[in-house]
């Protein structure tokens, strides 16, 4: 299966540059490129895309809000594009307003050619490709832009998981894996995936990093908590 990636980036010669990074991999094809987020909107309704190398910093619609709106438009099914952001610095608060959006993940502009190849994989197998650890820098260092008070909705959506799965969550957004979890609750790691997935179901979640961010909103996880 080839893997369709949109590039979208205000510079013509970064697009450039991975495009032809992309092109010398069988399994993966630009389909169609932007400028900006107003610009990719447009293009996504024409053209089908799996993956969307976003940059963040653009002029009009900006990576965050291009990210927002894409990722209200689908389903959260494994048809719909799935956005990875692209960012010049690492701890950025842009990368954290569009994890919250619903990106997938992110990378750093100057990551090696093949890691950003494994993360267009991995976000197209939905997959992460933020690591937990990672995401919960990002909270602890934007803490004071999340709610004081639980969001009524939210805390209603956490009454749905089991003590278990409570668990689980607070662990996963403490930034373990599911082996570490499954050693820490005396689990099979099979288990501990079972969990996940079902919390993801449960809660209408795209993937484990949005789960870390519901963790933080409605106070499940405290910013600076240990991990």
């Amino acid at each position: 299966m080839t893997i369709r990636v949109m590039l979208v980036d205000d510079q013509a010669l970064l697009r450039t540059g991975f495009r032809m990074v992309l092109a010398a991999q069988q399994d993966m094809e630009v389909v169609a490129e932007a400028g900006d987020g107003a610009e990719a909107l447009a293009t996504l309704r024409e053209q089908p895309v799996d993956v969307v190398l976003m940059d963040v910093r653009m002029p009009q619609v900006d990576g965050v809000e291009a990210t927002r709106r894409i990722c209200e438009q689908g389903e959260g099914g494994p048809g719909d594009p799935k956005v990875l952001i692209l960012t010049t610095f690492d701890l950025d608060e842009y990368a954290f307003s569009a994890l919250k959006a619903g990106a997938s993940g992110f990378m750093l502009k100057d990551v090696p050619p093949s890691d950003l190849l494994a993360a267009i994989r991995a976000v197209h197998s939905g997959d992460a490709v933020v690591a937990p650890s990672t995401t919960r820098r990002l909270i602890d260092r934007f803490s004071t832009v999340l709610p004081a008070a639980t969001p009524e909705p939210l805390a209603k959506e956490l009454a749905k998981l089991t003590t278990r799965e409570r668990e689980v969550l607070q662990l996963v957004a403490q930034g373990l894996s599911n082996g570490e979890i499954a050693g820490r609750l005396v689990l099979s790691e099979a288990t501990v995936k079972t969990h996940v997935g079902r919390i993801l179901t449960k809660l209408e979640l795209r993937d484990r990093v949005q789960a870390v961010v519901v963790a933080y909103e409605t106070g499940l996880v405290r910013a600076g908590s240990g991990g």
